[in-house]
């Protein structure tokens, strides 16, 4: 068989591995089901041709299994058996219609042709074919693969039967990959800078790929494959407008939304992972700063919490924190390692699975490139359906935001402050958190005991109840230190100095 023996001579692991896996769920599929009772369908765009070309080596492969023969069967001998369904539409492009009928042509296929929409066409074929299961070349990333497994039934509301999706971890590269490894014919817009074909209402060329061509003042596309950042496949796909009704209250989290309660407490939470810290190994030094930065934007910390390095651990606390009204951050416990559970326990606390990201793991791959080898990239597995990245120019990994919780990868100070700057400047563009009046502060300090100062400060907080006041010691015998907090200078001034009235002059002195 051409695919198989293409694949095997090939020296990309990667390619192998995801070959390897695809063809295994599909002979999977043709031991659960035979042959009447299974479907592909067929597109015309780079998915579904690498599906296709997967299922003529899954048939193989499972044919040369069940006849004991030693794979030497004729490829011009082999036909392939099953059923191919094309649904054909008036907005597709007329390069996808005739790459589609010149495919079933080339390799015999037995192409039912559907002129109604993908449900009712599906409810018309499955009542008149016994076909329990289809092969889809659907990937994660594509706005249909949410919540899907390799083996995922049909939606409720659909026509019952089993969706196969033997490439749903594959990426852009992978896609490429194959399809050039394999020297398989292809529909020829991808070779006109067209990445991701839907209808032609909505689909041009990738402006990435363009070239311009100052001789005939034409713009020219480089071709598909050439795209080097697989993140953007989707770059020439128009959006659809959405209006966003203006009068739809909503509650402020932090994370902006149309209409914000600028006006309300912005609170937040702060979650360490690890056991170094529980420890006693090392000291937390992100929290304390990560506190100072949430001020500054006019945020209330209400708890820092610090938890094993366990999925458990941290999705109770994840669970406790992430009410509509709080803005979570949480740091360590991001990587690799075994020990590296937080992305995985964010995900339990919000009750979705872990899948593979493609976007996230095309950073990956720039950022470690072939260290990381086999079928997937464990890092690269996010919280499926609420993630969101966030990107910047600075950073070599986007941050992750799943809802209201933001995932920082900062193991130490200044990788933080590189990654709270870059947060910040992507809410000035984006209004990603709401940015309101920082607090104010004056620190007062005095020589007095706690005894001396304990009625006349509880007096002080009845009269200024919109203020923290506070207090504290650096040292055990060190001076007692009178915080006075809040949002408006003018009260915090005014708390201060009642402060110094209620003692002898000279009791306090402000420190900077």
């Amino acid at each position: 068989m051409e695919i198989d023996k293409a694949i095997r001579e090939s020296d990309d692991r990667r390619l192998k591995t995801k070959y390897d896996n695809a063809i295994y769920v599909i002979r999977r599929a043709l031991a659960l089901y035979s042959i009447e009772e299974v479907a592909f369908s067929f597109n015309g765009g780079k998915d579904s041709t690498v599906l296709l070309h997967l299922l003529r080596a899954g048939y193989f492969l499972h044919q040369v299994e069940q006849t004991h023969s030693n794979g030497d069967l004729n490829d011009r001998e082999f036909i392939f058996p099953i059923r191919t369904i094309y649904f054909e539409s008036s907005s597709a492009f007329p390069e996808i219609n005739s790459f589609t009928y010149e495919t079933a042509s080339t390799y015999g296929l037995q192409l039912d042709i559907i002129r109604l929409d993908f449900k009712s066409g599906l409810e018309a074929l499955l009542k008149a074919k016994p076909i329990r299961a289809i092969f889809l070349g659907v990937r994660i990333g594509d706005p249909t693969a949410v919540g899907q497994e390799q083996f995922s039934p049909s939606s409720p509301g659909w026509p019952s039967f089993m969706r196969v999706n033997p490439i749903l971890d594959w990426s852009y590269r992978d896609v490429w990959a194959f399809l050039l490894t394999c020297k398989v014919p292809y529909c020829s817009l991808y070779d006109q800078g067209y990445t991701s074909i839907g209808s032609i209402h909505d689909t041009v060329p990738n402006a990435l790929l363009c070239i311009n061509d100052s001789d005939n003042n034409k713009e020219k596309f480089k071709p598909a494959y050439l795209l080097t950042d697989g993140r953007l496949e989707r770059a020439g796909r128009r959006k659809k407008y959405t209006p966003v009704s203006r009068r739809c209250p909503t509650v402020s989290n932090g994370l902006r939304n149309v209409d914000a309660h600028e006006n309300g407490m912005l609170t937040a939470s702060v979650i360490a992972v690890g056991d170094e810290i529980l420890f006693g190994s090392i000291e937390d030094q992100l929290g304390s700063s990560l506190c100072r930065k949430l001020s500054f934007i006019g945020w209330t910390v209400s708890q820092i919490a610090m938890v094993r390095n366990d999925i458990d651990s941290v999705a109770e606390e994840v669970e406790r924190r992430k009410s509509a009204n709080n803005l979570v951050f949480i740091y360590g416990g991001v990587g690799p390692l075994l020990s590296d559970v937080t992305v995985a326990g964010v995900a339990k606390a919000f009750g979705v699975r872990l899948a593979p990201d493609e976007e996230f793991e095309e950073y990956l791959r720039h950022l470690i490139g072939d260290k990381c080898t086999g079928d997937r990239n464990e890092m690269a597995q996010l919280p499926e359906g609420i993630s969101e990245l966030l990107h910047h120019e600075k950073l070599p990994v986007p941050l992750i935001k799943c809802q209201n919780v933001i995932i920082l990868t900062a193991t130490n100070v200044t990788e933080l402050d590189r990654q709270w700057d870059c947060l910040i400047e992507l809410t000035r563009s984006s209004d990603l958190i709401t940015l309101a009046e920082p607090f104010v502060s004056k620190k007062l300090r005095t020589t007095l005991s706690d005894v001396e100062t304990a009625q006349p400060l509880s007096k002080l907080c009845l009269e200024f109840p919109d203020l923290y006041i506070g207090c504290y010691r650096e040292s055990r015998y060190g001076p007692l230190v009178i915080t006075v907090k809040g949002k408006d200078q003018a009260r915090v001034e005014a708390a201060a100095e009642a402060l110094r009235d209620k003692f002898n002059p000279g009791a306090f002195y402000e420190m900077k």
